[in-house]
């Protein structure tokens, strides 16, 4: 355990959306690790997934469970907290204490509920640029994040590619694919089925669609793991008994950690955040965004790039990574592409994966480096 402060970030200043939508006033909850130097020039911004948030490296305070990066972030880790000033961020339209439809409209005084505006990646990254202006923190030394947090990365350096010195997107894509799409509309149908959403105003009957969430995050979380990992793992294993019911209890052991899965997750994710990080993500597309091609998006960028993808992860296959290395490199960017041998599938980014940690730390020092 290590030294780190939560913060929030309170913008009087309206935030115009890609969509046209206008917030007039948000906040952004963020957690720091480690000291700013003079120069502030040892910033690492660490962009989080679809169900991850701030607490990257400290006790999450309602499931009480480490930080989702702590393999990574901290003390004489990868990312080293003795050396370098951590942030991250709870993305706009989330719910661990940023605006989102959770929040109170200031117009209504009422939660917002769906009446929240859809908000874009590019919308996230708008957001938390304001949030590092407000830091005093003129580039950054690099961002990082995988999945969602890899699209955020992405944003990051199409948009502001004056304002960060390296970009390391790990198992991602530059848009999202219909199979992806395809997944998370299951999982949004599920949500809004559930007689407890009422519309997306379950708060105001002091209620929560935990089925139909449960059900998404058990859908999503296969879409993580690898079939490798679930023979070897689970195989058709039994739960606790010696034969089938012939009935509908959970029989299998993937069947009991699938349910378990579910269940822990409503405890600490909002329902339509759910619903709306998911759509975040449908809509990424730095091609239809920009109008113009990745090689044209990245042409001749000052930005060091290290894309990461793993063997295993079939929801963001390596595939999508190259695509995005060969770009880079065809534009005359700096690009480095690491695959790394991992069966664990999509999740591999959050897991013990020594060859992922010891290509983040060897960037970031090299990176550091040459701008020295």
């Amino acid at each position: 355990m290590h030294d780190f402060e939560s913060h929030i970030f309170a913008s009087d200043n309206s935030l115009v959306l890609q969509s046209g939508e206008k917030l007039e006033s948000y906040v952004l909850a963020y957690n720091t690790y480690g000291k700013l130097n003079r120069k502030k020039s040892n910033a690492i911004l660490i962009c989080h997934a679809l169900t991850g948030d701030q607490h990257v490296a400290n006790q999450h305070p309602v499931t009480h469970k480490p930080g989702w990066w702590e393999k990574i972030v901290g003390p004489g880790k990868a990312i080293d907290t003795q050396i370098y000033f951590v942030i991250c961020i709870n993305c706009l339209g989330g719910c661990q204490g940023s605006t989102g439809p959770a929040s109170i409209d200031p117009a209504t005084q009422r939660i917002y509920g769906l009446n929240f505006p859809i908000v874009t990646i590019a919308d996230m990254v708008h957001a938390q640029c304001q949030l590092v202006n407000y830091l005093g923190i003129e580039k950054l030394l690099c961002v990082i994040g995988g999945s969602m947090g890899g699209m955020q990365v992405l944003q990051w350096a199409a948009s502001y590619p004056e304002r960060l010195r390296a970009a390391i997107p790990i198992a991602t894509s530059s848009r999202h694919t219909p199979q992806n799409i395809a997944f998370h509309e299951v999982g949004r149908q599920a949500v809004i089925a559930d007689n407890h959403w009422h519309a997306g105003r379950y708060q105001e009957y002091n209620v929560s669609p935990k089925k139909g969430l449960a059900v998404a995050r058990m859908v999503a979380h296969v879409t993580y793991l690898s079939e490798d990992v679930l023979q070897e793992k689970f195989g058709r294993n039994l739960q606790e008994r010696t034969d089938l019911t012939y009935g509908f209890d959970a029989d299998f052991q993937i069947e009991s950690y699938l349910r378990h899965q579910g269940v822990s997750f409503v405890d600490r994710f909002d329902a339509n955040s759910y619903l709306y990080l998911t759509r975040a993500m449908d809509y990424f597309d730095l091609v239809k965004d920009f109008n113009c091609s990745l090689n044209a998006i990245f042409k001749q960028s000052q930005v060091k790039f290290c894309v990461i993808s793993f063997t295993g992860d079939w929801l963001f296959p390596s595939s999508e990574s190259k695509k995005i290395a060969h770009a880079l490199a065809f534009s005359g960017v700096h690009v480095s592409f690491v695959e790394i041998d991992s069966e664990k599938g999509h999740d591999a980014f959050l897991l013990n994966e020594p060859e992922m940690f010891s290509v983040i730390k060897g960037f970031i020092v090299a990176c550091e480096e040459k701008e020295s």
